[in-house]
């Protein structure tokens, strides 16, 4: 694909806007012509982004789930299983609380004597 130059950039940018319902118009507009990008890339799909170790949730999550005996984890298991894990490789502060709570109760409960 060639790369449009800044006017007839600029030129498409307006036509798409042009084009938009008024409630979609607005919207853009509220947050900033100036910033909005009609052109940026998409994201990565969820099923190629990769966590610091340079694996993808599918393989995190299949590394972990082989340690675990398939008849003693119910399916509510496996869910919390993908639920945190795409939490935590999208950097979603909610997932990235629940992980620091359990490492820290895991110590918790160990440095208090009881096993789990």
């Amino acid at each position: 694909m060639t790369k449009m130059s800044a006017e007839e950039e600029e030129k498409r940018k307006k036509a798409i806007l042009d084009n938009m319902s008024p409630r979609r118009r607005k919207h853009i507009l509220k947050k900033g012509y100036g910033k909005w990008d009609p052109f940026q890339e998409p994201k990565d799909p969820i099923d190629i982004r990769q966590d610091k170790t340079k694996r993808t949730s599918q393989t995190l999550m299949r590394e972990f789930l082989q340690l675990k005996d398939q008849e003693t984890y119910s399916n509510a298991y496996g869910n919390g299983v993908v639920e945190i894990c795409l939490g935590i490789i999208n950097d979603d502060d909610k997932y990235w609380g629940m992980y620091e709570f359990s490492c820290w109760y895991k110590d918790l409960l160990q440095k208090e004597g009881y096993d789990k």
